[in-house]
């Protein structure tokens, strides 16, 4: 984060003005990334091992730049400039990752997405996650209602929902990752027999529960924040609900070492993680 900013605090209404300017940002960094000749394109690697790429920073550099010009004093987070800030409590920030699942970007698919949250207070307010390559954004302020909007000529708006859980007997669709699995998911998964999984890559496993596509997203192995605090005030805002494992909720920018999540569950329906 910019230390020399002071975070200015956010509340509904004024996340609301930001949401048409900020979902025609994130737009624009899609439309970056997808310029880039994946074929000729550099791909370098970080200290984690993970890949980064020159559309990474492409995206993140309209990112920065349209961020410092809509709220100048909103201390901004993102995954590609990471190695200069520290953790902090904050009134509010963004969190942004530019380009979420660089690996499928590289391997020719089309589920990546750019991700950008406004965090007050340690949760999530505000979310968008653009699937460029999709012609799709699903974005959710929190209180207020979720959206997926279909890029054409015009921008086309529906509300969205999520879904009640599914009853006794039937199957639960749950969305898990393409690249990253992990025997505790595969344990909580194995607990609802039956279950019908839908392999994605990045966060567009959040659009789809936000959009009653599917029921559950477990991930119960660490991840970094900006991979999922979009996705968090998306779920939420359609409806739905963010928890650990135990059913507490997940928090962000309050000092936890290198920006980690440990676990989270994003569930369609609130009541089912009493059900857990």
């Amino acid at each position: 984060m910019n230390e020399a900013r002071s975070s200015t605090s956010f509340d509904s209404d004024k996340a609301a003005a930001l949401l048409e300017p900020l979902t025609e940002l994130v737009i624009q960094a899609g439309a970056a990334i997808l310029a880039i000749n994946r074929a000729a394109m550099t791909i370098d690697g970080k200290l984690d091992g993970s890949p980064v790429t020159e559309a990474d920073l492409a995206a993140d550099g309209i990112l920065a730049a349209g961020l410092a010009r809509l709220a100048p004093e909103t201390p901004a987070l993102s995954e590609e400039r990471i190695d200069s800030a520290k953790p902090r409590h904050t009134a509010s920030f963004f969190l942004i990752d530019p380009l979420d699942g660089t690996k499928e970007f590289v391997a020719g698919r089309d589920e990546f997405t750019v991700n950008l949250a406004l965090i007050v207070n340690g949760l999530p307010l505000m979310g968008i996650i653009g699937a460029p390559a999709l012609g799709l954004v699903w974005r959710g302020l929190v209180g207020r209602g979720a959206e997926r909007v279909t890029i054409g000529k015009e921008l086309t708006r529906e509300a969205i929902h999520t879904r009640q859980m599914p009853r006794p007997g039937e199957p639960w669709v749950v969305v898990v990752s393409r690249s990253h699995p992990d025997s505790r998911t595969e344990g909580f998964i194995a607990a609802r027999p039956g279950a019908i999984r839908n392999t994605l890559g990045s966060a567009l496993k959040f659009g789809r529960v936000a959009e009653g596509q599917a029921d559950i997203y477990p991930r119960l192995a660490p991840t970094c924040e900006w991979d999922v605090a979009a996705g968090h005030a998306l779920v939420t805002a359609a409806g739905g609900r963010i928890t650990d494992a135990k059913g507490a909720p997940v928090r962000f920018g309050q000092g936890q070492t290198g920006f980690i999540v440990p676990e989270f569950i994003a569930w369609g329906d609130p009541s089912a993680a009493t059900h857990a």
